[in-house]
């Protein structure tokens, strides 16, 4: 029998603590939590976790300290807990590479949708990462320019460069590379890469498509590669087209 998700919940509220663990418990996961920055920390490097559920308010280091320490090393989906009407921890959380977020204080239903929708999209990632034929991957790779998207593999380059993206801008990506030269919505892509309806004045979408743009870069005659097509979605450019 296969051993159950495992999550770690870094937060210093044992009351949370504990209800997260018999929701997500009744939900089939094994959730672990801790305390403290320097701790759950530790736990996070060790491993290895299906998901981290991360609070920014810690005693000691803060939830962005320790979200920048771990993405040194992992890329496991993280879900930010921010300070209900603090916009920047949010924008901050998902710049430093984040996944989702959710404010406090939150419906313990929503968390757990959530997590869900973060563990379906990680165990996607898991099995594209599986080894297999290198011929194959090649095969069914998705060109625009000089970015190239391996499906197989959830792996990104441009120019020839790999290029490390966490699980949601890898989703959103793929999204926007097969659908090239198209305006995707925000609703849209809100479903298909967060796993859920855009909320009012939800800016998770947005934050990951800045993301992309940094690491991306522009365009091979240096055009910018994700365009903003107001109060309508994005649009991943052809340059020629």
């Amino acid at each position: 029998m296969a051993d159950p998700p495992h999550i770690l919940v870094i937060d210093d509220d044992a009351e949370l603590c504990e209800l997260l663990a018999e929701l997500l418990g009744q939900e089939g996961y094994a959730v672990e939590s801790a305390r403290d920055a320097i701790s759950g920390l530790a736990r996070a490097q060790e491993g290895p976790f299906t998901l981290v559920v991360l609070d920014v308010m810690l005693p000691g280091l803060n939830g962005f300290e320790v979200l920048t320490r771990l993405r040194r090393s992992s890329r496991v989906p993280v879900l930010m807990l921010t300070a209900r009407g603090e916009d920047v921890d949010r924008i901050v959380g998902l710049e430093m590479g984040a996944d989702d977020y959710l404010p406090k204080p939150f419906n313990p239903r929503e968390l757990v949708a959530r997590v869900r929708a973060l563990h379906r999209r990680a165990s996607h990632a898991v099995a594209a990462a599986a080894p297999g034929p290198s011929a194959a991957e090649a095969q069914n790779v998705l060109t625009v320019d000089d970015l190239e998207v391996f499906p197989a593999a959830r792996r990104v380059r441009v120019r020839g460069e790999e290029v490390r993206l966490t699980t949601a801008e890898y989703d959103l990506i793929e999204v926007l590379v097969r659908q090239a030269g198209a305006v995707v919505s925000r609703e849209d892509l809100a479903r298909r890469v967060l796993g859920r309806r855009l909320a009012a004045y939800d800016r998770g979408i947005d934050m990951h498509v800045s993301n992309l743009r940094r690491k991306l870069g522009p365009g091979p005659s240096g055009s910018e590669r994700i365009k903003t097509v107001r109060n309508a979605g994005y649009i991943l450019a052809r340059e020629g087209a």
